[in-house]
């Protein structure tokens, strides 16, 4: 496959560019889709497919790194109009996919009246349709990747691409900075660094990234990746307020990639990132301070 064949679709999420992609995979059962983006980038990823000549109804297989709707908020919808899709997801994912009701909820009371415009129409996935993943999809190693959400999971092409979903972080092509997209409700930062172990053990040519494109410098982004992610998460750990932290990650940004501050902000936004942070060392506190009966 050329470079230009990997290269990601651009969702155009809120109209932003290099924040949300998805990736047209080759496999050895036909076309695939790796992860969606939401319901409103339907139009845009239409688009995407048709600029290389292919349309939503050729879709065979629909991969999913995570049920964040920024990678599978359409994923109903394509269903939808494509009633043979078959959508490959954790054990942990599927169930919220079939009856999405409950994040639904849950996302609505987080993102108030910016819900719909932000990711749209959110349609069940009938059970049918739905491949709950093991270690091989459709030709592609499958393996467990969590860190950034307990029920990621990253894909292995035989071309050496890593499909890493969030597994080794957000890097806006073509800048060098890697940032740790670190929201809430459920990171781990001990499981977050297995998962770069597995990653480095499998020896990827590249990473193909959703947020947001491919890099063949694997050694230096997993090391900027881990250097983000230690330094963040000790901010947070020693007492950072949000309004710090958020200044303090667009410094880190601003120094290595000036242009891109905002880009990052859209693709994982910095407040946001904090609020996992202190969610995850809040927990922790709790676990150690809670007298063992």
């Amino acid at each position: 496959m050329t470079d230009a064949a990997r290269a990601p679709i651009d969702l155009l999420h809120q109209g932003n560019r290099r924040s949300v992609g998805c990736y047209l995979v080759e496999t050895e059962d036909g076309l695939a889709l790796y992860d969606c983006g939401p319901t409103t980038a339907l139009p845009a990823l239409r688009a995407g497919l048709a600029e290389r000549g292919h349309e939503v109804g050729e879709i065979r297989h629909l991969l999913l790194s995570h049920i964040h709707f920024d990678h599978a908020g359409a994923a109903g919808a394509l269903v939808r109009e494509n009633p043979s899709l078959l959508v490959h997801v954790s054990a942990v994912g599927a169930p919220h996919l079939v009856d999405p009701t409950r994040l639904e909820a849950s996302a609505r009371r987080l993102y108030g009246d910016t819900f719909d415009a932000l990711w749209g129409e959110l349609v069940p996935v009938p059970e049918a349709n739905i491949r709950v993943v093991g270690d091989r999809v459709v030709g592609l190693e499958c393996f467990s990747s969590p860190g950034h959400a307990s029920h990621h999971v990253s894909m292995l092409h035989e071309d050496g691409t890593l499909y890493a979903g969030d597994s080794v972080g957000v890097r806006v092509t073509p800048a060098r900075f890697v940032l740790a997209p670190t929201p809430p409700p459920d990171i781990d930062l001990e499981a977050w660094e297995e998962t770069l172990r597995e990653t480095e053990r499998r020896g990827p040519a590249r990473l193909a990234l959703t947020h947001f494109g491919v890099f063949e410098d694997v050694e230096q982004h997993l090391a900027r990746m881990r250097e983000t992610l230690h330094t963040w998460s000790g901010r947070v750990a020693h007492g950072m307020d949000e309004a710090t932290f958020v200044a303090a990650g667009r410094a880190d940004c601003l120094a290595s990639d000036p242009e891109d501050v905002e880009a990052y902000d859209h693709a994982a936004p910095y407040s946001q990132c904090f609020l996992g942070l202190e969610r995850y060392w809040s927990k922790r506190q709790e676990a150690t301070s809670t007298p063992r009966a």
